[in-house]
């Protein structure tokens, strides 16, 4: 499965430190990660999902796959800006939402637009959103809700 992960791109070390756990979990179970590519949420997640041999792709708003965090192992170039949300939500099978400012509250509308399960981590207290206090919470709710869809849709 494939966990579109959001959140800010600047963050201090408790929020860095939660997407990490996210992206070390996420790898663990065989979960693909997908970001934004940048700093951040996004450098956290890929590096913790790394860390355990998981695959990481980021979507990113410019034009240069350079521009990626170090983490990142498919970059993928848009020049699209934030326009480029709605790829990062539209590549995934779910979304897990950490902190986060103007472009995560956009990624998460687009990603509840789609009916995709919605986890979130000390960010907004929006109706869809599944509020958790854990990484281990996120992925359990993104992987029970996304594993409904698919029934439902077979």
């Amino acid at each position: 499965m494939r966990v579109s992960v959001i959140g800010g791109s600047s963050v201090g070390e408790q929020h860095y430190d939660l997407a990490r756990d996210v992206g070390r979990l996420l790898g663990q179970r065989g979960h693909e990660v997908v970001c934004g590519g940048l700093g951040g949420v996004m450098e956290g997640v890929c590096r913790g999902a790394i860390e355990t041999g998981g695959h990481t792709i980021g979507v990113l708003p410019g034009e240069d796959r350079a521009a990626a965090n170090e983490y990142v192992e498919t970059a993928v170039a848009t020049g699209l800006g934030n326009a480029r949300n709605a790829l990062v939500v539209l590549n995934g099978d779910g979304a897990i939402a950490i902190d986060g400012s103007t472009g995560t509250l956009s990624e998460i509308a687009l990603a509840l637009d789609r009916g995709l399960a919605v986890a979130g981590l000390d960010t907004y207290d929006i109706e869809g959103v599944e509020a958790v206090e854990t990484p281990e919470k996120a992925i359990e709710h993104v992987e029970r809700e996304a594993g409904h869809r698919y029934e439902s849709e077979r």
